[in-house]
């Protein structure tokens, strides 16, 4: 059994910048941590994990409650695993991706076993480490919600697969690092490039995105009005309302009553 070194910790409030000679596998149970690599970056949570290749500069800062799995993975010793070598492909650029809810179950359940058996650790590594293989091996590089990171700036910003990405996600909080960080750019040079592509800011346009599904849904669904706010981001039906009103100028009550 290879020497794999997994720890449960709690990231603090503490900015750290740093590069190793060991890949890192980051999976959190709960709480938040913002990280980037190569100075692209998201947020790591209970649905969102990360691969950090070998050598490859990457900083974050954890919100002090969060449970997070880090999982060092020294160079080489991944071909004394089962399918190390397709495993050591994961490790080929660094990738942000979804974690569903049966490897989150997972990783809160290996956590425990790893505070109660902590001379199991490496068998219990190997076995997270096999999971994520797995599951990433059916997840499409370009897949949903499981982007990875670009390895040169994109000449053009695809508004396509923006707005695809946008559409899935409108009922989560969606800030403009995340979209810049799809595109490889950071965030003043993407917010930029796309003002000048669309003639609005990001921000303007993710509200675009969240007004037009939330008239389909209230004039062709018998949601109710609150469900609707939620389901494309609103904290509560009044500001969706007052939103709803400025944009369409009638209220979301008036589009449902109107023949």
């Amino acid at each position: 059994m290879p020497h794999l070194d997994l720890r449960a910790t709690t990231l603090d409030r503490e900015h750290v910048d740093h590069a190793h000679d060991f890949h890192q596998l980051i999976l959190a149970t709960c709480g938040v941590t913002e990280l980037a690599v190569d100075g692209e970056g998201e947020r790591i949570t209970a649905s969102r994990g990360c691969l950090i290749p070998s050598s490859r500069r990457h900083d974050y800062l954890g919100d002090g409650r969060n449970r997070t799995l880090v999982l060092d993975i020294p160079r080489g010793s991944l071909v004394a695993l089962r399918d190390g070598e397709r495993i050591e492909r994961l490790f080929e650029g660094p990738r942000f991706f979804s974690v569903p809810a049966q490897i989150h179950q997972l990783a809160g359940s290996l956590m425990q076993q790893l505070e109660q058996c902590p001379g199991l650790h490496s068998e219990i590594a190997a076995l997270l480490l096999r999971a994520i293989h797995l599951h990433l091996e059916s997840e499409p590089l370009a897949g949903d919600g499981g982007f990875p990171l670009a390895r040169r700036p994109c000449e053009r910003l695809d508004l396509v697969r923006l707005e695809a990405w946008v559409d899935r996600h409108l009922a989560d909080e969606i800030r403009v690092e995340h979209l810049a960080a799809l595109c490889a750019l950071s965030v003043g040079h993407f917010h930029s490039r796309f003002r000048e592509m669309t003639g609005i800011t990001p921000q303007a346009y993710v509200q675009q995105r969240r007004l037009r599904h939330a008239r389909t849904l209230v004039c062709h669904s018998d949601l109710s009005l609150g469900h609707v706010a939620s389901l494309v981001g609103f904290r509560d039906q009044g500001s969706f309302s007052r939103a709803y009103r400025r944009h369409f100028e009638t209220t979301p009550s008036a589009d449902r009553c109107a023949p």
